[in-house]
């Protein structure tokens, strides 16, 4: 990807009159060299297998370790049952979100997005948004490139990995995608985009990758459920013209910082956080037992 920042697509925006996911689609056709059917193309089987994916979840599935599996259902029996304070959106998106982390926690194919641990939360906004207001395919494409714009920025501006930046690097840019994207469907355009973006990241901030037993299950699949509800109240606050005091790429670039502060036991090496409580320790003896 050309783009070093997200102001860089913003002006390139302003610039030629383009929307934020034009740019980016024309971007890809550049870099891949590749014509805007066949960009286009790619990206919806992404969204479909997005779509096949949550279409494939097994509520009886569960991971090798046992620790996971079920989960999405129950949130889902929950919300049918109106047992749930959050509303028939807010509800979806999380059963959603955990069907996905969980069919990746079970060997089964995901999109990662950016990654497979995080690959709950844009499927789960934009699956929900898609059937609960009508959007049409084309839109939710549409939103995709956007979502894949602030992902590739935050890529080369920061990290999208647990192990080099926590899981700030993989939910957190999962969730200013997945906001960015909501934004964009909800109506905003690229600065409510962006800020959007920001103020996910800033949410989520200095989350640590603190894997139980060292397995992307344990906190990872409900971290998923909080990037994804982060998003959703981040696209509304942009929506509503709230904007990030700390500009969108100073944003990344502060994360990318704290990251990098973050100490080795907290970077996906299941030796720190939740990894090193008692629980943790008894689960991981148990599966290597």
């Amino acid at each position: 990807m050309s783009f070093r920042s997200l102001a860089e697509i913003l002006n390139k925006c302003k610039k030629e009159d383009k929307p934020f996911w034009r740019v980016v689609l024309e971007d890809d056709m550049e870099e891949r060299l590749v014509t805007e059917e066949e960009s286009f193309e790619k990206m919806k089987q992404l969204y479909m297998a997005m779509k096949g994916a949550d279409i494939a979840y097994e509520e009886g599935l569960s991971s090798t370790s046992g620790l996971v599996g079920g989960d999405g259902a129950r949130m889902g029996r929950a919300l049918s049952e109106g047992k749930t304070l959050a509303g028939p959106f807010m509800g979806e998106v999380m059963s959603k979100a955990l069907k996905m982390g969980e069919s990746n926690a079970c060997m089964k194919k995901i999109v990662a997005a950016p990654t497979g641990g995080a690959c709950g939360v844009i499927p789960a906004v934009l699956l929900t948004y898609e059937e609960q207001f009508g959007a049409f395919l084309q839109q939710m494409i549409e939103a995709m490139y956007v979502a894949a714009g602030i992902g590739q920025v935050i890529a080369v501006r920061a990290f999208i990995s647990g192990a080099a930046g926590g899981c700030q690097a993989e939910i957190g840019s999962a969730s200013a995608m997945a906001a960015g994207a909501l934004a964009y469907l909800n109506g905003g355009d690229g600065e409510c985009i962006t800020h959007a973006a920001a103020m996910s990241l800033k949410n989520l901030m200095g989350l640590a990758c603190d894997t139980v037993a060292g397995l992307v299950e344990i906190p990872c699949v409900k971290r998923n459920v909080g990037g994804a509800v982060v998003a959703i109240s981040s696209a509304d606050m942009a929506v509503a013209g709230i904007r990030s005091q700390i500009p969108p790429d100073e944003v990344i670039d502060a994360m990318r910082e704290v990251g990098e502060s973050l100490p080795r036991t907290l970077r996906e090496t299941g030796e720190g956080g939740l990894a090193a409580t008692p629980r943790g320790i008894e689960i991981k003896n148990k599966l290597m037992s």
